[in-house]
């Protein structure tokens, strides 16, 4: 199990926590809309760390990326599961292939 399913597995069980008692539970509470948006910013901020060329920051930010991803995952029912195996259908294919196939 990878550091990513141990985070899914903790996010999913705070979708039922008291949102006073957990971050990510008060995320989870707003809406999915709210952790979309959530993730969005962070992208952005993830983003603009790059541009900087900040390492440090920019791994913050990645961090911060893959946790709020999960947590939007999470509001809409989507397994971190399903997500990997959608990536394990598309290995091996190159990516313009695999954007051809989609139209």
């Amino acid at each position: 199990m990878s550091i990513l399913d141990d985070l899914a597995t903790t996010i999913e069980a705070r979708k039922t926590a008291d949102p006073d008692s957990s971050w990510t539970a008060r995320l989870l509470a707003k809406g999915p809309e709210k952790c979309a948006e959530k993730f969005g910013e962070e992208a952005i901020e993830a983003i603009i760390e790059a541009v900087k060329g900040d390492r440090a920051g920019l791994t913050s930010e990645a961090a911060d990326v893959l946790y709020h991803l999960l947590v939007m995952l999470a509001a809409r029912d989507v397994a971190l599961a399903d997500v990997l195996d959608e990536l394990a259908r598309r290995q091996g294919t190159s990516g313009i292939a695999e954007k051809a196939q989609r139209t």
